[in-house]
């Protein structure tokens, strides 16, 4: 019987920093129009920690019952574990979906029905990142769908209900955003290379190979970091990338060294760190720019 803590452990925390950060810097860039909605805000920020919720839960799930879980280093898994029973979990991502659900239909009465359309998709690409049948993150593409719905879609759609248009700016803070969420995800499928090439998981880091996932990882901290400087332009706020790259340095160095197995769950909590310091830096400087 799983405990309280066993829960809160399986809804992997550390990975929450990613659905905060993109509604935080958007919510910045907001600010600086002089359009902050805060109840807009909030609610957008539980949309999207209830949906990375809702997929932490998701994946223990459809990993546990696929017997993916058996022998992985990292976060506890619930089912895989047999802490708790797969429906279970499964009731626990379910309601977590419904949180963000009922969350975004709020929004969309409040801001415009049609955004339901990116909130279903949202919802139906969380469950199938390793539900169903095939799972599109057995076959590689969850980097992909991490990038736009966790980056774009987050950041973008922060902006939108607030600002009601998108601009260069927003594009920007989304891509930045994309990159360093993204690279978390890598992080952790760096981590589990071993793990998912003997269950059959063939995951990005699996097809690539361990050095050139560990190429992608910097370059996607990289990419972050421009983009999010791109959004600030030049002034001397540009000096605030100078803490993300002081956070940088301590999880790509421990990646370049080719560490393994459970050194590299430094580096998923060292990303997850550069995340959520660059959506508080960009609440402060975009809404101070």
């Amino acid at each position: 019987m799983a405990s309280a803590s066993d829960w809160i452990a399986g809804a992997r925390p550390r990975t929450l920093p990613a659905s905060v950060a993109p509604v935080l810097g958007a919510t910045g860039l907001v600010i600086a129009r002089h359009e902050f909605r805060p109840v807009l805000a909030v609610l957008a920020a539980l949309v999207s920690l209830a949906l990375q919720v809702g997929v932490n839960y998701a994946n223990d799930y459809s990993d546990g019952i696929r017997g993916t879980d058996e022998d992985r280093v990292g976060p506890i898994r619930l089912v895989g574990s047999r802490l708790a029973s797969p429906k279970a979990v499964r009731l626990a991502a379910l309601a977590a979906f419904g949180v963000a659900t009922i969350a975004g239909v709020v929004i969309c009465a409040l801001v415009s029905w049609w955004l339901l359309l990116a909130g279903g998709a949202s919802v139906v690409a969380a469950w199938f990142y390793t539900g169903g049948r095939h799972p599109y993150g057995y076959y590689g593409f969850g980097e992909i769908f991490v990038f736009v719905f966790f980056g774009l879609v987050a950041t973008l759609g922060t902006f939108y209900i607030q600002a009601r248009t998108l601009s260069a700016p927003a594009w920007e803070v989304a891509i930045a955003y994309g990159a360093l969420i993204t690279a978390i995800l890598v992080a952790n499928n760096l981590r589990d290379i071993p793990g998912d090439r003997t269950s059959g998981k063939r995951t990005l880091a699996v097809r690539m190979g361990d050095g050139p996932t560990r190429g992608l990882y910097v370059g996607l901290l990289v990419i972050g970091l421009i983009a999010f400087e791109a959004a600030v332009g030049i002034s001397w706020w540009l000096l605030a990338g100078l803490v993300l790259v002081a956070l940088m340095v301590p999880p790509i160095r421990v990646t370049v060294a080719r560490a393994e197995g459970p050194s590299l769950i430094a580096v998923l909590a060292g990303t997850s760190r550069v995340t959520l310091v660059a959506g508080l830096l960009g609440l402060v400087v975009f809404a101070l720019h």
